[in-house]
């Protein structure tokens, strides 16, 4: 690979001091920066903690790049990528024998821009708002790229940022305050050219996702009402030996979250070149400064070392049988739900089969099962609206172009209503392609794992008809002490990778599966949760679709019907395997 990279030096890190050079060798930022709509010569910015004054190298996809190392006016590597000559993939730092965690560099074209400090304001809703960034999604007649410059023109603003898949640009707009911003707003989006303007509103995120009921008891038994455990043995005695004749396939999945702690235990074995052993799982993420972020403890229900600091994956349990699973977390920039957005796109273009969202938002006034008002993760009407027609555009992309991506995402946590559309996204959305997973807990019940009662559902899981399947909602954190207990940690944030993982260890199995299949084959598997309710709930209470008559082999007194689905990750792998005798 040919890279003429300059890069940009601090004069701090040139001179930097022993104690500095002490710190772990760590990549904390990866962005796209300078002019982020140029799609041939792509810029870079990276921020490191431990590097030392003195030689080092970074790499990408395991190649060294040739780098000119020269003093800069601030506190990044710069560099910049011919587009034609280089590919998405790993890059690392390595000095003095030391190598930093890797992070996923994307060339996609996709990228928004994060406001600063002082371009967000409080709306009359109490929520904070972009005051001068919105996202205008352009009609598909018209060549987006042209037409948001011919709007900037007119609107004396700026395109700065752009989802170019989905015919979706960010402008910067000259408001200095919300009703100049909205006056703004109301006259782009009657554009003939516009089909709706996103108005971001991001402000200060929980670190972690927490129910507000009390955790359960038996945390031991969590994992198990899933069967997690059999279904690790089942996919290495199943594949393990000569006389299996099963190829297993490697699968990316995305997981749009921030940042993954590589200091903890857990993670400590990611750095590097982790692709050199085809077939472990790998981990790539910017450095968390702490073992309990949310990220980190998503990323750990999927890939976290085993026994080594609080959390356990299951995907790194597949490792001595498994064909190489890439566990990629990125969120672009801090862009609220537009950079989500942007992220998964360039996730799937680059190969992604499996994104996992543990992340949703209700609309201001959305209620709960009891009637009372949902007050987090809440959004203006105005706003809704538009990140309702940017998600639109996104799965419509998805069917069109990558028809065999799956997305997993959480149904929240504001016992509420997952499918109301009016009040709730993504999960309200419906698609093929887009899989929604509550959460559950045990039970005090002492009856066997299949039993119905043996699991019920956490009381601030998100519910109804359009969640597709239940799983165990808590789980312990890492730590930053090897072989220490982590906290414990609960929500559909965390159900969800466990649905996310088993996808992709059923796609290993048989990638020729679609969306639609892989539904069928979870909902088949599934094992029971709650009452049978005969599929018109009073009161909808029901936790998830239930079961049909179609999904037992059209039995109709079969005792699963009319029931809630619960994940079996064991029996769902079962039927993976199965499933490769129609193709054989």
């Amino acid at each position: 690979m040919k890279c003429h990279i300059p890069l940009l030096l601090t004069a701090a890190w040139l001179f930097a001091t022993a104690t500095a050079a002490a710190e772990p060798l760590r990549i904390t930022q990866l962005q796209r920066c300078g002019d982020v709509l140029d799609d041939k010569q792509l810029t870079f910015c990276v921020q490191a903690s431990g590097l030392a004054s003195g030689d080092w190298q970074a790499r990408l996809n395991g190649e060294p790049l040739q780098i000119e190392p020269r003093s800069g006016a601030d506190d990044l590597i710069r560099f910049q990528l011919d587009a034609d000559d280089a590919e998405s993939g790993p890059l690392w730092l390595e000095q003095n024998g030391e190598s930093s965690n890797p992070v996923w560099l994307s060339l996609g074209s996709s990228y928004v821009l994060a406001a600063d400090e002082d371009e967000v304001v409080e709306n009359a809703d109490g929520l904070t708002t972009y005051l001068n960034l919105v996202s205008v999604i352009i009609e598909e007649q018209h060549d987006g790229a042209e037409e948001a410059r011919q709007l900037a023109e007119k609107y004396d603003a700026k395109v700065v940022g752009a989802i170019p898949p989905l015919n979706t640009y960010q402008l910067r707009l000259p408001a200095s305050n919300l009703d100049e911003r909205d006056a703004a707003v109301l006259r782009l989006g009657n554009e003939v050219s516009v089909d709706a303007v996103v108005i971001e509103e991001s402000g200060a995120e929980k670190n972690i996702e927490r129910d507000s009921d009390t955790a359960s008891a038996k945390e031991n038994e969590e994992w198990a009402s899933n069967r997690l455990m059999d279904a690790v043995n089942f996919y290495q005695r199943r594949l393990k030996g000569e006389e299996n004749t099963i190829k297993t396939h490697p699968i990316r999945l995305g997981l749009i979250e921030r940042d993954v702690d590589f200091d903890a235990p857990d993670f400590a074995g990611y750095t590097g070149d982790c692709r050199k052993d085809k077939s472990r799982t790998c981990v790539y993420a910017r450095d968390a400064g702490k073992a309990d972020g949310h990220g980190t403890t998503v990323a750990g229900i999927l890939a976290a070392g085993w026994d080594d600091g609080g959390n356990s994956g299951f995907l790194s349990a597949l490792d001595d049988v498994g064909p190489g699973f890439d566990v990629i977390v990125d969120r672009s920039s801090d862009a609220g739900i537009t950079a989500n957005i942007a992220a998964s796109v360039n996730l799937v273009q680059d190969g992604a089969r499996v994104l996992n969202w543990s992340w949703g938002i209700h609309r201001i006034g959305a209620i709960d099962v009891k009637g009372d008002p949902i007050d987090s993760l809440v959004r203006s009407g105005i706003a809704m609206s538009g990140y309702e027609e940017l998600l639109e555009e996104f799965f419509l992309w998805l069917r069109s172009e990558h028809p065999d991506v799956v997305v997993v995402n959480s149904a929240g946590n504001g016992s509420s209503f997952s499918g109301r559309d009016e009040y709730r996204l993504p999960s309200s959305f419906i698609t093929d392609q887009l899989f929604v997973v509550g959460g559950h807990q045990r039970s005090n019940e002492n009856v066997s794992v299949d039993d119905p009662q043996y699991a019920i559902r956490r009381k601030a899981s998100n519910i109804d008809m359009r969640v597709d399947i239940t799983a165990a909602a808590c789980v312990r954190g890492s730590t930053p002490t090897p072989h220490e207990k982590g906290a414990e940690h609960c929500g559909t944030s965390y159900a969800t990778p466990l649905v996310a993982g088993l996808l992709a260890a059923m796609l290993s199995i048989n990638p020729d599966l679609e969306p639609s299949q892989l539904r069928m084959l979870l909902r088949r598997s599934a094992m029971t949760i709650g009452e049978e309710h005969d599929f018109e709930p009073m009161e909808a209470d029901d936790l998830t679709a239930p079961i049909l008559p179609s999904e037992r082999g059209n039995e109709l007194n079969n005792p699963d019907v009319g029931h809630s689905a619960r994940l079996d990750m064991y029996k769902a792998l079962d039927l993976a395997v199965q499933s490769l005798d129609s193709v054989r």
